[in-house]
């Protein structure tokens, strides 16, 4: 789960078998504590929401919206080979 800022409007696709795919980025930026010591964290990541998901809150998704994401990480490849690590939505909540 990533709590986070959406970059800029999602991009939809639409697979092959006809699944909507909706991909966008969120800035996530926090306070950790590690060996005692508070630290900044921030990470920028694509997420892919799917199916259900999808549909639900993604279309009223725009830059500057605070959202969390529920989901699982997986690895794809750019279309140069390398490798990214991507956020699969399962959920998405606005946060106001």
């Amino acid at each position: 789960m990533l709590v986070g800022e959406v970059v800029k409007k999602p991009k939809v696709s639409t697979s092959p078998a006809g699944i909507q795919h909706f991909q966008f980025s969120i800035d996530h930026r926090s306070t950790q504590f590690e060996a005692g010591m508070s630290r900044q964290t921030f990470v920028r990541i694509q997420v892919v929401a799917t199916g259900d998901v999808s549909q639900h809150l993604t279309r009223e998704l725009t830059a500057g919206c605070n959202v969390k994401v529920s989901g699982f990480l997986n690895r794809h490849e750019s279309r140069t080979g390398n490798p990214l690590l991507v956020l699969h939505a399962q959920q998405i909540e606005m946060i106001n």
